[in-house]
């Protein structure tokens, strides 16, 4: 955590020196199991454990799983991988609302007993036309007055499945004329016939999500409980509900903080379900998603979500964060520890005339100029070789240093070459390009350092591994996607060219890399080995290019 401190820590430290809680700082990460977890959960993972971390205290991972139309052992599944991967770890506090069923059960059971809870055997319709707005009071419920006993045989019915869902659910008994609409009578359970993921058939009722997570928090200990600002007006039920079925001294405290919102993307799990299941995209972990399994097979390291999360920061302010801040992170961190390679996405041949046609020499070059304890490597060189079509220009304008007719530029540890004849095909088409090299001029010779103003990556075309490059771009081409035009929705604003498919070549020494494996194409960007690679033919999702090309984009 950065050492200015911000406001979330500031009401810690005000428990703390006021001895709350037996001066405890214990949180708890709750994700719903009813999809994949994305960047605006990493924010709220690495809040979460951090501030354990940072007071010593504790986090807890909790499935808060009341809704088992939506929710999938898929999910579930998926978010322990997540967690794990950016790096935190839940040690043996792995909890779930359904463990807790039988409890919220009995605390449902003791505010009707207390009055403060009853039957309503109104529609959903219904009850929400008379809730009334902020300024016009609600309208009582004409069940509000049941006595106790009705309510608690009511209750047992639908605990046995007697009724259908949607005919009852059970309110509480606060006030109508509340100005805060949740305080307004809110439901507390449903009926719903559905099969959970853990408990199967045993409930057909079950608890909302304002009564579950709130004493969730208070069975397991929670001090601070850590939310996003469209909670805040929940605070005063999540309040009210701990005040009537607590004991002692012990309360567990709700802050808000400013939710993730990232350009260039949506961050709403129905619209990543919508975009999945439309298969608009490839899954929940299609690189161009900003879920969690999406950022770690585009080649997102964890380190970088981690100190992208820090940088940021926490605020009270809902804003759009740029996706260029993410990916300068990750650019941050890559750029220390990924190895430089040569790759051609768009392969041009290149023949050198004066090069003995059998040779073949091995060249050192190192492997991250950042950090020389990545030592050295040895590449292969020919008389044929590849090199970017972008890298030649046949007439070219000026300020253009790369290779030309009679023009000379280096080959990235290798040697000064001279461009003499551009071959071309019946259509006039260039295939390719004869030069000539400077054998003087090899890299570490006795005129390594003859300049010139353009340097080339390139591959032997004999030792060349052909390779599946995909490049990813911005899912959508506008900043905020949900501002669609009248009459169209998010959909509408998807980029058409956010995946590029190329065939080109990689140098032989990454054949059998490791799924996830992270380099950098020299001069052409960050790539990550994708899981769809074989041994025969290697596939690399572009991670992020060398710099921030919209801001260019933009700019212009």
């Amino acid at each position: 955590m950065a050492d200015e401190k911000n406001f979330i820590e500031v009401f810690i430290d005000e428990d703390l020196a006021e001895g709350k809680n037996d001066k405890r700082v214990h949180t708890r990460f709750p994700p719903e199991p009813n999809g994949y977890l994305h960047i605006g959960h990493a924010k709220s993972i690495c809040l979460n454990f951090g501030l354990a971390e940072k007071y010593g205290g504790k986090c807890n991972l909790r499935f808060d799983d009341t809704n088992p139309v939506k929710e999938d052992i898929e999910y579930v599944e998926s978010i322990q991988e997540d967690v794990k991967w950016l790096g935190f770890d839940w040690k043996d506090r792995l909890f779930y609302a359904s463990d807790y069923f039988q409890k919220l059960y009995e605390y449902a059971v003791k505010l009707i007993r207390e009055e403060k809870a009853y039957i309503d055997d109104q529609s959903v319709e219904a009850i929400s036309g008379q809730r009334g707005n902020p300024t016009k009071p609600g309208d009582e419920s004409p069940f509000r007055n049941r006595t106790a006993e009705e309510n608690l045989e009511l209750f047992e019915k639908m605990r046995k499945g007697d009724f259908e869902e949607g005919s009852h659910v059970l309110r509480a008994k606060i006030d109508m004329a509340s100005p805060n609409m949740h305080m307004r009578d809110p439901v507390l359970y449903r009926i719903k016939h559905a099969e959970h993921h853990r408990t199967g058939n045993e409930w057909c009722i079950y608890p909302m999500y304002d009564f579950a997570h709130g004493q969730s928090d208070y069975f397991e200990g929670i001090t601070h409980s850590v939310c996003t600002l469209e909670f805040e007006n929940h605070r005063p039920l999540y309040d009210w509900l701990t005040d009537q079925l607590a004991e002692g001294e012990y309360r567990p405290r709700q802050i808000e903080f400013a939710r993730l919102n990232l350009s260039y993307t949506v961050m709403s799990k129905r619209k990543l379900l919508q975009l999945v299941q439309e298969k608009l995209v490839s899954g929940w972990d299609d690189p161009r998603l900003p879920t969690i399994s999406g950022l770690r097979r585009r080649g997102y390291t964890p380190e970088s979500i981690r100190n992208f999360a820090d940088n940021i920061g926490v605020t009270k302010v809902d804003g759009i964060i740029d996706m260029g801040v993410l990916e300068h992170n990750l650019r941050e961190d890559l750029n220390k520890k990924a190895p430089r390679v040569m790759g051609v996405l768009s392969p041009l041949k290149l023949v050198i005339t004066n090069y003995p046609e059998d040779q073949e020499e091995w060249l050192e070059t190192v492997n991250n100029p950042e950090d020389e304890s990545m030592g050295n490597r040895e590449i292969p060189f020919s008389r044929e070789i590849y090199i970017e079509q972008d890298d030649f220009m046949e007439d070219p304008p000026g300020k253009y240093f790369r290779l030309a007719p009679g023009r000379e530029v280096r080959l990235k540890s290798a040697y000064i070459i001279k461009c003499e004849e551009v071959i071309k095909n019946t259509e006039g088409k260039i295939t390719e390009l004869h030069c000539s090299y400077d054998p003087e001029t090899k890299s570490g010779g006795p005129q390594s350092n003859r300049k010139v103003k353009g340097t080339l990556h390139w591959v032997s075309a004999r030792h060349a591994l052909e390779a599946e490059i995909r490049l990813y771009d911005r899912l959508f081409k506008i900043e905020v996607p949900d501002d669609a035009p009248e009459g169209e929705d998010f959909r509408s604003n998807l980029n058409p060219d956010s995946l590029k498919v190329l065939k080109g070549f990689v140098e032989p020494g990454l054949k059998g890399s490791a799924h996830g494996t992270n380099v950098q194409f020299q001069r052409l960007g960050y790539f990550c080995v994708d899981p769809d690679s074989t041994s025969d033919m290697p596939v690399f999702n572009r991670t992020t290019t060398l710099r921030d090309s919209w801001a260019k984009q933009v700019k212009m």
